[in-house]
């Protein structure tokens, strides 16, 4: 037996070195790589041609109060980083390099912090650095001229520029800045630099009021949280080359000046709010709104947010008409809230060229907006369903209602939506139900629902729908069961059912 080990070691060992290489890259981190060099005398030089990716993280659970009480974890760790650095230096590629330091570094461990950005940006030339410092770290002037990066990611950084330093990061193609200040002109400067760029994403930034994108090469800019230096100044976004565009979390006001190449948008937003000013917040988000839908009527995949579809809603209510929109897709995150489908019904009217239709009920309940901006809430609803949302839907193929939490049984207010769609969409191919219930069986009253759901009158001969149910806990056991096509209306198709 021992015999036979031996030969498959040598065997190992025997081959190529760009397969063993290839082996150890497959290794998920740096340390591990190392370790192999016990295996033979072959292999102890072969860790530093292996390219590896390298992970200096404090723990979060190690520390959270002051410096003073965490000297001795902070200094175990500033000292620890420092020793394995040395011993990288003979490693001919790290690819990926991390140091999260989520602890108030005292000002003396700066200079330790300058050693790992030399070490990742002049020594190891790293193709990805990410740096998170939450003691607001001055990021050193060295750093803004690298031609090796591809992937940076910088969050609680100060980021400043000497008036003598040009930002040089020729091959940089994913920049993400967190949680820091920055003037315009630095923003201005940075992506200068970066002619090759194609994702930014601003998380939690703040200080300037104009973002002026010309990088041709940019596609993806992301927004999270944006603050401008006035509470009543907008942000306003020149990106004429930009593709996709996400304005995610809160947010004073954005305007849209020039998103003419803009395919796709994601509003996941939630303005700010300011409750002793209702009158007030609610004209200026329902302006910024109005805005925003209008500069991105052009898109063809659009995804809004549970507060835009309050908003539309509200305005539903008072006889607003949005504009028409060309979105072939369309993808709507809503509540469990019987007001948000005026909105759902007015803005599908505006959008008449939509082929995909996606509404994701489970997202956080934010219907005190409402009592806001709704004065009479049940006289509202009695007028919406007396209303007539009576607009064919001529391109409409697919439907998808995702994440209803519990059965039909228990969503009612969502049959009239049902209802309107079936109505309305003249070519509908498909409309799929999806739900997530405790029960294991599908409940009586659910298959109730079910059968009054499928008497509706549908527009389209060719409709068929789509039942799934799924447990919120496993194991997932799955029942199939088919209707009829004699239990159906003559005019509809088979329907075939799926709860799991």
């Amino acid at each position: 037996m021992e015999k036979r080990i031996m030969a498959i070691g040598d065997r190992l060992s025997n081959l190529p070195e760009p397969i063993l290489i290839h082996i150890l890259s497959m290794l998920p981190d740096g340390k591990e790589v190392v370790r192999s060099s016990v295996l033979s005398k072959r292999w102890r030089s072969l860790w530093m041609s292996v390219p590896v990716s390298l992970d200096f993280s404090f723990p979060e659970d190690t520390y959270f109060g002051l410096p003073e009480s965490g000297e001795e974890e902070i200094l175990d760790f500033v000292n620890s980083t420092n020793r394995e650095l040395h011993y990288w230096r003979a490693c001919q590629k790290i690819r990926k390099f991390n140091v999260v330091v989520n602890f108030s570094t005292p000002e003396r461990f700066n200079k330790d912090v300058d050693f790992w950005v030399y070490f990742a940006t002049k020594i190891a030339k790293v193709e990805d650095f990410t740096l998170e410092c939450l003691s607001g770290y001055k990021l050193p002037q060295f750093a803004f001229q690298n031609t090796s990066m591809r992937n940076l990611r910088l969050q609680y950084c100060k980021v400043k520029l000497s008036p003598s330093v040009d930002v040089i990061w020729s091959n940089l193609v994913s920049l993400s800045v967190g949680h820091v200040k920055m003037t315009e002109g630095v923003m201005r400067n940075v992506l200068s630099g970066c002619p090759n760029l194609e994702c930014l994403k601003l998380d939690f930034v703040w200080g300037f009021d104009r973002l002026e994108i010309s990088n041709v090469k940019l596609e993806k800019l992301t927004l999270n949280s944006f603050e401008t230096s006035e509470p009543d100044v907008w942000l306003e976004i020149l990106a004429p080359y930009i593709q996709n565009l996400q304005l995610v979390g809160y947010s004073s006001g954005i305007r849209l000046k020039d998103v003419s190449s803009l395919v796709t948008a994601v509003f996941r937003l939630d303005f700010q709010f300011d409750f002793d000013e209702a009158d007030r917040s609610e004209k200026k988000e329902t302006s910024c709104l109005k805005e925003l839908l209008h500069s991105v009527a052009h898109v063809t995949n659009l995804v809004l947010s549970p507060w835009c579809i309050k908003r539309i809603s509200t305005l539903a209510l008072e006889g607003f008409q949005h504009q028409p929109s060309s979105s072939r897709f369309l993808k709507l995150n809503t509540n469990y809230e019987e007001l948000d489908l005026p909105g759902i019904c007015s803005f599908l009217q505006s959008s008449s060229h939509v082929e995909t239709l996606v509404i994701d009920w489970h997202h956080q309940d934010r219907g005190y907006i409402y009592p806001y901006y709704v004065k009479d809430k049940e006289r509202q609803i009695k007028r919406f369903e007396t209303h007539k949302f009576n607009c064919p839907l001529l391109h409409l193929k697919t439907i998808k209602f995702i994440n209803l939490v519990g059965p039909l049984s228990v969503n009612k207010f969502v049959l009239p939506l049902v209802k309107y769609l079936l109505e309305n969409a003249i070519v509908l191919e498909k409309f799929d139900i999806a739900a997530r219930c405790k029960e294991i069986d599908v409940p009586l009253d659910q298959i109730k629902i079910e059968q009054e759901l499928l008497s509706f009158p549908r527009s389209s001969s060719r409709a068929s729908i789509i039942f799934s149910y799924q447990r919120s806990l496993p194991p997932l056991i799955l029942h199939q069961s088919q209707q009829q096509q004699q239990q159906q209306p003559p005019q509809q198709p088979p329907h075939q059912s799926q709860h799991a």
